[in-house]
């Protein structure tokens, strides 16, 4: 009951009520003391008018009518001079005295719960005014045994009334509460529930229909979700469909190409002049197809592993793909500047960490032969105490602007002509998998930079 909503509901509102009526208790317990007394004045006033008729009573009347008031003394000042007054024995002396006339409501409260505290029985005096303005003055003497208990009855009563009323109230606002909050709270889970089972499914999306304005909005918000997710989950199941087509595709289709790739090789060598000029650009074209059909193929795996960590020599794997790059060059008048600090290591997997430069070399050194003009590739590194970042620097023409919107999506961020799209992709995942990121730096007419940052986790290696 406790773990549910609707049991923590249904006991705060319990004890909510029930201090609601603690603080009426409070006031309402001195305003019952003060009555009593305020009886008893008025019981006093009125056995005090024989007097009237004669100065002298009989003792035995006297006694009756003290014993009918419930008290032992009354004083009536009609004047200043006169004083009317029935008496008996105390058994005690008088051991407080409360004034009723100008006491204030903090005073009644406190003097009450005295009241309540003191266990042992005694006499008070209680001075008020007379009803009906019949004097100056009423005081009487009176027990406080029985006033005690008279409140401690009226007390058990109110609480006993206070702790019903809270139990009604709190069912009721309980039905209430469950009838409009939380039965639809259950039915908004319960669909959650039933579309978790098959998102797929567009015929276990919710449909609004809470009557309250807040959960109608929350189940319009999950519809919009579900349909939202539903509609993913369609496209990613036809995806990843169109995914394995093509990759089969690929996978054929290279094997095809590399056959013709070996037929054109024959052909390089004819002598016929129209050959000799249409075979360069046959043989570049097949080329172009056959590494398309290789990085779909690398692409549609399901990831690349995981990272091997180690802690390897940065220039090395930079003189590699260097030294790969120039034999690429094909006569254009290309720089290659490495600024590196001597002996700087880095913690990576070497081979994904050369698959990384080397794919953002080849695009620099792409970018300039593409531009027809001599052009310089710098690669710059430096270490701090958080991280290794590492430059690609290029004084191309810069990436076109549709290839800047999806720089790093597989098939959409292509910069030349022919090319998918795949190597920055590829690359920046192999970059996420170190807990880095490669990130776009700069690119305009005065070339590109590329940058990569990987962590150095815990700071160990420099």
């Amino acid at each position: 009951m406790f773990r549910s909503l609707s049991g923590r509901l249904l006991i705060l509102t319990t004890i909510f009520v029930m201090l609601a009526e603690i603080l009426i208790f409070v006031p309402s317990i001195a305003r019952f003391r003060v009555e009593y007394m305020m009886n008893r004045l008025e019981r006093a006033q009125i056995a005090s008018l024989t007097l009237l008729a004669s100065e002298m009573i009989d003792p035995a009347l006297e006694a009756e009518l003290l014993r009918t008031a419930e008290v032992f003394n009354v004083v009536l000042r009609r004047d200043e001079m006169r004083q009317l007054v029935l008496s008996s024995p105390m058994p005690q002396a008088i051991k407080a005295t409360y004034d009723l006339r100008d006491a204030s409501a903090m005073m009644l409260i406190r003097d009450a719960f005295i009241q309540l505290a003191d266990t042992d029985d005694g006499v008070i005096r209680v001075i008020g005014a007379p009803v009906q303005d019949a004097g100056l003055l009423i005081e009487i003497t009176m027990e406080t045994s029985a006033l005690r208990m008279a409140m401690i009855d009226y007390g058990v009563r109110i609480l006993a009334l206070s702790a019903a009323i809270s139990l009604i109230t709190a069912f009721l606002l309980f039905l209430t509460m469950r009838a409009f909050l939380l039965k639809p709270i259950k039915s908004v889970v319960g669909h959650m529930q039933n579309y978790a089972l098959a998102p797929e499914d567009a015929r276990r999306i919710i449909a609004p229909s809470a009557g309250v304005t807040e959960i109608r909005e929350a189940e319009e918000a999950l519809m919009r979700l579900e349909t939202e997710l539903t509609q993913a989950l369609r496209q990613k199941e036809r995806l990843a469909q169109l995914g394995q087509a093509v990759s089969k595709v690929s996978h054929d289709l290279r094997n095809i190409l590399t056959s013709a790739q070996l037929f054109t090789d024959r052909i390089e060598m004819s002598e016929d002049p129209t050959v000799k000029r249409m075979a360069p650009k046959l043989v570049s074209s097949i080329t172009r197809a056959v590494h398309l059909c290789e990085s779909t193929l690398a692409f549609g795996r399901a990831e690349e592993p995981s990272p091997t960590l180690t802690v390897v020599a940065l220039d090395q794997i930079i003189a590699d793909v260097i030294d790969g790059e120039r034999l690429a060059v094909e006569g254009v008048d290309i720089r290659f500047d490495v600024q590196i600090p001597k002996g700087l290591m880095v913690r990576a997997d070497p081979e994904q960490l050369y698959r990384v430069l080397a794919n953002l070399v080849r695009n620099a050194r792409q970018a300039i032969v593409a531009a027809g003009r001599p052009g310089k590739i710098t690669v710059t590194a430096i270490s701090d105490d958080i991280a290794w970042t590492i430059k690609v620097c290029d004084d191309g023409p810069g990436l076109p602007p549709k290839a800047r919107e999806h720089l790093f999506t597989a098939f959409r961020g292509g910069a030349r002509k022919g090319g998918s799209g795949l190597g920055l992709a590829i690359a920046a995942e192999l970059v996420r998998g170190h807990g880095g990121k490669l990130e776009l730096g700069t690119t305009g007419p005065s070339g590109t930079i590329f940058t990569v940052t990987l962590p150095k986790g815990d700071g160990t290696y420099s």
